[in-house]
């Protein structure tokens, strides 16, 4: 794609637009909202479109998973969501495209998206554009060897760890960037083990209209709960949509 005139991609000097801010939100409790309104990058999302929560006058739910690496889980996981028929996106990097190519194939045949969580997992806030681009390019062209997904439109940061630049890069590249409304502490981390119910309590207790979830494979809770939560969610009145069905988007 040809960067724009006046883009990002000419932008190569200084530090513009290259605060750092590391996500973070106030999580819903009791059915109530979360918001960023306190967060300093409200208006950055807005800019941007990124998403943060989908139309919160419906009680629909997006289900997103990050995929840093396999740890033996994420068979199972996409085993639940066949039964159950819930679609999910999975964001990819570069380590597990390299390592899990059968899974990868799998998300796309049983009808998933795969979202780009970049090549290497740096901290993109503050490269310079090219940088970004290479990232975000050589993923998405790995995933289109292995699977032939044709299409990569979703881009989760690393570590939640995003700046304006990065955000602008990633849209003049065609990417929508996706942050999450529900997720919890250091599910990312496999040698944390809780238990299932701890990770459907965690999930549970922040349920909201339009909520986008974010949660880790390479967590056993996170497997074992995960057909728990599609179901008490269901029986809330909850309905799972893919990403590429958010029409609304709200901040």
């Amino acid at each position: 794609m040809k960067p724009a005139k006046n883009s990002f991609f000419e932008q190569v000097g200084g530090d513009l637009g290259t605060k750092q801010f590391h996500f973070g939100w106030k999580k819903s409790k009791n059915g109530q909202l979360p918001s960023i309104s306190e967060e300093g990058f409200q208006d950055i999302f807005k800019k941007h479109e990124a998403i943060f929560l989908g139309d919160t006058t419906k009680k629909e739910l997006f289900l997103t998973f990050d995929n840093g690496f396999e740890n033996g889980y994420t068979a199972k996981v996409l085993d639940v969501l066949k039964e159950k028929r819930v679609p999910a996106c999975f964001f990819v990097t570069g380590g597990y495209v390299k390592d899990a190519p059968d899974l990868l194939r799998r998300m796309v045949q049983e009808g998933h998206l795969v979202g780009n969580h970049s090549w290497g997992h740096p901290d993109m806030s503050r490269l310079p554009p090219d940088r970004i681009k290479t990232e975000l390019d050589k993923l998405k062209h790995q995933v289109q060897a292995v699977t032939g997904q044709t299409q990569m439109t979703y881009m989760r940061p690393p570590s939640g760890i995003f700046s304006d630049r990065l955000l602008g890069v990633a849209g003049e590249l065609g990417y929508t960037t996706v942050f999450w409304s529900i997720a919890y502490k250091n599910d990312w981390n496999p040698k944390r083990i809780m238990g299932w119910k701890f990770a459907f309590d965690q999930v549970i207790s922040q349920l909201h209209p339009g909520a986008v979830i974010m949660l880790h494979t390479v967590s056993r809770d996170n497997c074992e709960a995960i057909g728990a939560i599609i179901d008490e969610a269901r029986r809330q009145g909850y309905e799972f949509k893919s990403l590429d069905q958010l029409a609304v988007k709200n901040y």
